[in-house]
């Protein structure tokens, strides 16, 4: 069948406009990543040479799936070279723009990545070298403060300028210092990345030609989780004007992070000769959960208007349980869980669904009493100590400016260089140390520069065992011996598996290995947390923001209460903003199922370690009461003492049709 056969009418309006800027507002579930890798497929049909193509997306996942489909596309047909479209995420363009033109920036080509863990070293021993106390600066709320301004294309000079208080000020110095310790590392954070980028393209007017020249066809995927330095990046690059972008409004839930809704709601403003293209017509959901989902989505009123529909079955009723207490809402979760996986359903089927992280202990809490297996999404893979070891490693070797690699990695496997010692060979007082210490010290970074001869001779897979063998790391845990030092030696091992994908780049293999580890997101650790071939088997746990982008046969989403989703921020005023943006992250947990969807709320919950008397979530009402089952505890709290209910295991359950 042809490629253009397969779209609906909408999909291929969008495909076949390839000139000028273009719109294509998706609904979820409507076949977005289609639409655009067939679009990207169209361009090089119609003769666009396959690197005068980019496209950009948020996570590794969605981009590696992007590259896969277009691979797809063009190995079925006969005449195309292997060169293919550029296709990443907006921090590995940034890498890939900023290590290309080295020469424009003070960095060099082979700076660090620091990533978050780092950073926030860094920030604390900012504050600690301007004699502040960590204890009243926190390092996390002032970092938070530094990657929000930088997302908004602001530096520590602009921040102190405009700053008009003393906090602002100490932040502003903070600020300063941290940049002094990035640069004598010769590392860029990652909002770096996109800042530095900016800075770029929009300063040097060569830069900027040399990749509108190069990349003749944009298109951003979820150009609705844009920043401002995401969004000028988009703007520096597409001054040609064939620019794509595809998104959802009405999935913008990232405001947080930096996130600019008015950025899709504004591109006709931008580009007033723009296409407008809707997809409406929903692949995924049934026609009930589609139902819900349009009625809780249209109370808002910063969107553009569009109406979910779908040719496909009406499906089941929503069910929504109201439980006595959250670990009775737990038990009713794993109840039916079990129902499901008797008729058949996988494990790995199942999604549930939280507004906020501290709800997931009683969950896993009650997973483990039902022997359901289960998997948290949001347990980073490279987060692991030991994997973080062995990437320092050649980090380490690539740059060894690095401090905070060479701190973290100098006395490990121990080779008795102790905190002392380390702090004068740090303070440029290593001749003072003793000649047995001295000679210690010298072998350490004789074996760094081992490692980096040996990478350029070597595959990244060879060189990851290299390291893992030769530093005395796989050494010492095999010594201890105990389950835990096997299952770290199993995790290291793990990475030189990982490192096989890079296997054919040659002499970049190792740097873009480094770079996608340290950018690797939380979607991401869903296929790497497993130490197997197989796919992890288990139910899905976690917060509706990590599920965005996956789907999911079935779906619970617990804990719909006033205050918790809608959620409420301690200390903030939740203005309108705030109420869309809560709308449009129940939206999001709705439309992740594709067959059935339970809501759940509890009159009682624990939160902070208190029990809190818990009204019903304003969202409930939104949904039509005729696709509705609705579901209750046999012991209601309503006219009763709290002493009348068994807070301890399963209960009986009245089932209302």
């Amino acid at each position: 069948m042809h490629y253009l056969d397969t779209l609906n009418s909408a999909q291929r309006r969008a495909v076949e406009h390839t000139e000028g800027p273009l719109l294509i507002l998706a609904g979820a579930g409507a076949g977005k990543t289609k639409t655009l890798t067939s679009r990207i497929f169209h361009l090089i049909k119609k003769g666009i040479a396959p690197h005068n193509i980019l496209a950009i997306t948020f996570t590794n996942k969605a981009a590696k799936e992007m590259k896969e489909r277009v691979q797809s596309l063009m190995s079925s047909e006969t005449g195309f070279s292997g060169e293919a479209p550029f296709v990443s995420t907006f921090h590995a363009l940034g890498v890939y723009i900023l290590r290309n033109e080295y020469q424009h920036h003070k960095r060099g080509k082979f700076f660090s990545i620091a990533d978050s863990k780092d950073t926030l070293v860094m920030v604390k021993e900012a504050i600690k070298e301007l004699g502040l106390d960590p204890k009243i600066h926190e390092p996390k709320k002032i970092r938070g403060i530094i990657s929000s301004q930088k997302n908004k294309c602001q530096t520590s000079a602009m921040y102190i300028k405009q700053s008009e208080t003393h906090l602002g000020s100490i932040i502003g110095s903070i600020w300063n210092k941290y940049e002094q310790i990035l640069a004598s590392e010769n590392a860029f954070d990652f909002d770096d990345l996109l800042l530095e980028t900016v800075y770029l393209l929009e300063t040097n007017q060569d830069v900027a030609e040399k990749y509108n020249k190069l990349w003749k066809y944009i298109h951003i995927d979820e150009y609705q989780d844009t920043n401002e330095t995401q969004y000028r990046i988009a703007q520096a690059l597409g001054k040609h004007g064939n620019i794509c972008v595809v998104g959802d409004g009405d999935q913008t839930i990232y405001t947080w992070r930096g996130a600019d809704v008015t950025n899709i709601l504004n591109f006709e403003k931008d580009y007033p000769d723009a296409l407008v293209v809707l997809l409406e017509e929903n692949y995924r959901s049934t026609q009930n959960i589609l139902l819900a989902a349009n009625n809780v989505i249209s109370k808002n009123t910063k969107r553009k208007e569009k109406n979910l529909f779908t040719k496909n079955k009406e499906g089941e009723l929503i069910t929504i349980f109201e439980a006595t207490s959250d670990r009775q809402e737990a038990s009713f979760v794993q109840r039916k869980i079990q129902e499901l996986v008797k008729q058949g359903v996988e494990y790995s089927d199942v999604a549930v669904l939280y507004r906020a992280n501290f709800q997931s202990r009683i969950l896993e809490e009650t997973m483990l009493l039902g022997d359901i297996p289960y998997i948290v999404l949001g347990v980073r893979f490279f987060d692991r100590a030991e994997v973080k070891d062995v990437l320092s490693y050649l980090r380490a070797a690539y740059n060894k400016e690095s401090l905070t690699d060479i701190k973290r990695i100098i006395n490990v496997p121990k080779r008795g260089l102790g905190k002392v010692t380390i702090a004068k060979l740090f303070a440029g007082e290593k001749d003072s140390l003793p000649i047995k210490t001295i000679h210690k010290i010298n072998e350490f970074y004789a074996f760094l520069d081992e490692v980096f001869t040996y990478s350029q001779t070597h595959l990244p897979s060879e060189t990851i065992r290299f390291v893992i063998e030769k530093s005395g790391l796989k050494k010492e845990l095999q010594e201890s011996g105990t389950e835990d030092d096997i299952a770290r030696i199993e995790n290291m091992e793990e990475l030189i598996t990982f490192a096989l994908k890079y296997d054919h780049l040659a002499e970049n293999g190792i740097s873009k290995m480094i770079e996608d580890a340290v950018l690797a997101s939380d979607q991401d650790s869903l296929e790497n947390t497993n130490q197997t071939k197989e796919a992890p088997k288990g139910v899905r746990l976690m917060t509706v923001h990590a599920s965005k982008g996956l789907e999911f046969p079935y779906v619970f989403i617990v804990g719909l209460e006033q205050d918790l989703f809608p959620h409420h921020f301690d200390g903030k005023d939740n203005g309108d903003s705030d109420d869309e943006e809560e709308r449009r992250l129940f939206y999001v947990a709705l439309t992740r199922a594709e067959e059935q969807v339970f809501l759940s709320h509890a009159t009682l919950r624990y939160i902070h370690g208190e029990q809190h008397l818990q009204e019903p979530s304003e969202f409930l009402k939104d949904i039509p009461s005729e696709i509705v089952n609705n579901e209750y505890d046999t012991v209601s709290f309503r006219g009763r003492n709290t002493d009348d209910y068994n807070d301890d295991g399963p209960m009986e359950y009245l089932i209302i049709d």
